[in-house]
C-alpha cells in the first residue's frame, strides 16, 4: 500500500495540473536540455508534453527519467507543423519562442489563455515550419552581447511567467483535470507495477480509498471472470 503521506502528495500534484498548457520541443536534441524542459514542465504542471524529431526515441539524462519524467506524459512527432496545427484546432495559441521584427516580450502575454510553447533546438532554433504554423513569435529581451539563451534557460523563464500569470488567477486552486483522467493517473501514480499488471491483462483499475488503499472487494468483484453459460 501506498503511504498516505506519498498518496497526499500525489493528489495535490494531479490536482495543480494544467491541461491547457504545453511546451513542444522543436528538434531538442541534448538530453541534458530535454530533461531540464522536462523538470521545468512539471514545476509549472504541465502534464502532456510534445518533442518532435525525426528519431525513433529520443534520450533524458537519467535524473530525469527517473524524476520528472515519470510524472510527465511526454509524446514523441515527426511532423512540427502537423502538431502546431492540431494544438491551434484544440483551442491554444500557439508560440514559437524566437527572435524576430514581429517578436513580441514574453512578459506581455496572456498565459492564463490555453497555450503551446514552441522551443526550438540548441543552434537551429525554431524551424521555419513551426514559426508559419504558430499564432506568434515571443521572445526574451536581452541587453548583453549573447544572442541567446541556453534553451532549458529560456524554457523555465517563460514557463515560471506563465506560472506566475496563472497562479494570480487561481488556477492552480482548483483541479483542472477531467474527473477520469484524474482518477486514472492517481492510479497509475500510485501504483505503477499493478496498473501496468492490470493494462496487460484489461482488468478496469479499481477505487482508491481515501488515504489511497485499494478497494479490495471492487477488484476482485472487477477482476473476476464472468459466469459461463453452463453455469448459470
Amino acid at each position: 500500500m501506498i503511504a498516505p503521506e506519498r498518496f497526499l502528495r500525489i493528489q495535490k500534484m494531479l490536482a495543480s495540473r494544467q491541461p491547457d498548457l504545453t511546451v513542444v520541443m522543436d528538434n531538442v536534441n541534448k538530453p541534458h536540455n530535454l530533461s531540464a524542459i522536462i523538470r521545468s514542465c512539471d514545476a509549472v504542471g504541465i502534464h502532456d508534453l510534445y518533442a518532435v524529431s525525426s528519431k525513433k526515441s529520443i534520450h533524458t539524462t537519467q535524473n530525469a527519467a527517473a524524476g520528472a519524467g515519470h510524472w510527465t506524459n511526454l509524446h514523441l512527432c515527426k511532423d512540427i507543423g502537423a502538431l502546431c496545427r492540431k494544438l491551434g484546432m484544440e483551442g491554444m495559441q500557439v508560440l514559437a519562442a524566437t527572435n524576430t521584427e514581429e517578436s513580441r516580450d514574453f512578459r506581455t502575454i496572456d498565459f492564463t489563455l490555453p497555450t503551446a510553447i514552441v522551443l526550438g533546438a540548441e543552434w537551429e532554433g525554431v524551424s521555419a515550419e513551426a514559426i508559419h504554423a504558430a499564432d506568434m513569435a515571443i521572445t526574451i529581451p536581452m541587453y548583453g552581447m549573447v544572442e541567446s539563451l541556453n534553451v532549458s534557460v529560456a524554457a523555465a523563464l517563460i514557463l515560471f511567467e506563465a506560472e506566475r500569470q496563472r497562479s494570480l488567477k487561481g488556477m492552480y486552486r482548483t483541479r483542472r483535470l477531467e474527473e477520469s483522467l484524474y482518477r486514472k493517473l492517481l492510479f497509475e501514480l500510485s501504483y505503477p507495477r499493478l496498473s501496468r499488471q492490470l493494462r496487460e491483462k484489461g482488468g478496469a483499475y479499481p477505487e482508491l480509498d481515501e488515504d489511497g488503499g485499494i478497494v479490495l472487494e471492487e477488484m476482485e468483484q472487477e477482476n473476476r471472470p464472468s459466469p459461463s453459460a453452463s453455469s448459470i
